[in-house]
């Protein structure tokens, strides 16, 4: 029987108009590649807990305003299959900085231009950016 799938979650947090990124090291999903800042959804969590718990554990940051605004399904090998869950999350103090909290998973966290995304990115983001998904309101 294959094992079930993965359900994370992943944040996309919105600062003057940049998207945080972090370059992940060797973890079994996404090694090596830029990933938002996210992860496994624990159970009876709500995605909006998710997202919440995630940054503040690997960034230090707060966050409000967290809005689901997407979701993929990724059959990522013979034994992967990852339902992501991309919410959308400002930060609660804008004068925050990102903090490396987990230096074992992430060499850093950096804001980058949607226009000129850093590489390389975890496949599944990156096909998704080139399709032409915003994460930013269509206000803005």
């Amino acid at each position: 029987m294959p094992p079930a799938p993965e359900v994370g979650v992943a944040v996309f947090i919105l600062k003057d108009n940049k998207v945080l990124f972090g370059r992940r090291r060797s973890l079994s999903i996404g090694a090596h590649t830029y990933l938002l800042p996210g992860g496994h959804l624990e159970f009876g969590e709500s995605f909006e807990e998710c997202a919440a718990r995630e940054v503040k554990e690997e960034t230090g940051l707060d966050i409000k305003d967290i809005e689901l605004l997407t979701a993929t399904n990724n059959l990522l090998s013979d034994s992967v299959h990852m339902v992501a869950i991309y919410m959308r999350a400002h930060l609660l103090d804008p004068n925050q900085t990102p903090q490396n909290i987990e230096p074992e998973k992430c060499e850093g966290w950096e804001w980058y231009d949607l226009k000129n995304f850093p590489e390389p990115m975890f496949g599944p983001l990156r096909e998704m950016l080139l399709g032409g998904f915003n994460p930013f309101p269509s206000d803005s």
